[in-house]
């Protein structure tokens, strides 16, 4: 009976309206989306909050500690170090939401034609996915900055590029566990053709694995970017960004250490928050499958 459990699209989507709910009241849902949320806020209304222009230089406050004034201190040019940050945040939410996009619009895709239809397709596809998989993340994303020049938009391009090879496989061997069940034979057996039954019937039912995959790959790209942008691959100055920052910040770790503390923070927070997101998704959705 256990092989039965789900033998409908409509029993699964019962099934995820409910651990949806269930995913709301997660304390690591709730303390992680309560991150993003608030740095996605910040990301939307930086003009609004940044109590001054992120790029003006004040010459007469360089280097300035913390104050009533500057609650974050000035940088090396007498820039406001919160307006920086506030205003950073969209360079990293961009890059990691770009990036993700980037991935699972070629990654999702290409990992349910390689499951779904197997043969020489498949041989192909997870030829490539791991030859791309044999080179690590950032050394991947590194190069590939490096090759199409820096900038937030490349950096975008890179993160992404590095990051499909993950939602390759990950979809691929969802698809595999899922297509010979009992209701996609039928369905086949009807005469649908195959790209509606992987739209309708397929693609929905591996949806939950890949949205954990999103929020922990999210994490992972606002470092990747970061990272970039320290080696001055990422986004570009004058532009705020929190990886620039801290490349600039590391020159002046004795003088002024807030310059470095500070999107420091913002970039360990962010992740903190997306990993404890994808860890919620995660202990709510896994359970799913143990219990049927």
């Amino acid at each position: 009976m256990s092989g039965q459990a789900s033998p409908t699209p409509a029993a699964h989507s019962g099934t995820r309206r409910s651990a949806v709910r269930r995913a709301l009241l997660h304390p690591s849902t709730m303390i992680g989306g309560t991150l993003v949320a608030f740095f996605v806020l910040v990301a939307i209304f930086a003009p609004l909050i940044a109590p001054f222009d992120p790029n003006a230089s004040d010459w007469l406050e360089v280097r300035q500690a913390p104050s009533a004034l500057h609650w974050f201190g000035t940088d090396d040019l007498g820039r406001d170090v919160l307006s920086r940050v506030i205003f950073g945040a969209r360079a990293s939410l961009a890059a990691g939401i770009i990036a993700v996009i980037i991935a699972i619009s070629i990654g999702v895709p290409l990992g349910l034609v390689a499951g779904y239809f197997g043969g020489v397709i498949d041989a192909v596809i997870s030829r490539f996915t791991d030859a791309l998989l044999a080179v690590p993340f950032l050394v991947l994303a590194i190069a590939l900055a490096a090759f199409l020049g820096p900038s937030l938009q490349n950096a975008m391009i890179a993160i992404g590029v590095s990051a499909m090879p993950i939602f390759i496989r990950l979809t691929r061997g969802q698809v595999l566990s899922i297509k010979n069940e009992d209701y996609i034979t039928a369905v086949r057996a009807l005469g649908v053709r195959d790209r509606n039954i992987i739209l309708a019937h397929v693609l929905p039912n591996v949806l939950a694995p890949i949205v954990i995959q999103v929020t922990i790959t999210m994490a992972v790209a606002v470092l990747a970017e970061a990272s970039l942008a320290f080696l001055g691959l990422g986004q570009r100055p004058p532009a705020p960004s929190w990886g620039s920052m801290l490349d600039i910040a590391r020159q002046f770790l004795t003088e002024a250490p807030w310059m470095a503390v500070w999107p420091g923070l913002a970039i360990i927070a962010i992740v903190l928050g997306f990993n404890l997101l994808g860890d919620g998704l995660n202990d709510t959705f896994t359970p799913q499958a143990e219990d049927h």
